[in-house]
């Protein structure tokens, strides 16, 4: 089989032995750390400078923004009935709760979900939190979500009432 690749058996023999050091030095790059060595990077398929830069990292604005922000508002209408609570963002506890699903609203509003319910949503969620002493407070919205309607309207009420949005 050498015979017919054109290749002398010592020339055989030493490519062989220079893929073997090859490996080695692999093996001991990935098992020792070795964060210099082309054959490391190559290996993660990252470039060297990218071993550098800890891409897993967050960045500053997500490492304070619980800390800056803690209290945040979650709104979520359904086809039935409108949701709204304060969360405190560190620990995930609840603030204050409000739904048009509770006994009292479900009872004595006509409609769960028109522009009257959301004033009414708005306005519990305000006095719920200044009871908690919270007086601020920021909303996220998701990704595609506008500003508007029965969010905007929810969201206002919660302005008028006292309540500052950061």
């Amino acid at each position: 089989m050498v015979a017919s690749l054109g290749m002398s058996v010592k020339a055989h023999i030493e490519v062989l032995y220079s893929c073997y050091c090859a490996y080695i030095g692999v093996i001991y790059g990935f098992w020792y750390g070795r964060r210099d060595s082309f054959i490391q990077a190559a290996w993660t398929r990252r470039s060297r400078g990218e071993l550098d830069k800890r891409p897993n990292r967050k960045s500053w604005k997500q490492r304070t923004d619980m800390y800056m922000r803690p209290f945040l508002l979650n709104v979520f209408f359904s086809k039935k009935f409108v949701h709204a609570k304060v969360m405190h963002r560190s620990t995930s506890k609840v603030i204050s709760v409000a739904t048009t699903n509770a006994k009292d609203l479900r009872n004595t509003l006509p409609s769960l979900t028109d522009h009257n319910a959301c004033r009414i949503i708005g306005k519990l969620i305000a006095e719920r939190s200044k009871d908690a002493d919270v007086y601020a407070m920021s909303y996220e919205p998701r990704k595609g979500e506008r500003i508007g309607g029965k969010l905007g309207i929810v969201l206002d009420t919660i302005k008028e009432n006292g309540i500052i949005f950061v």
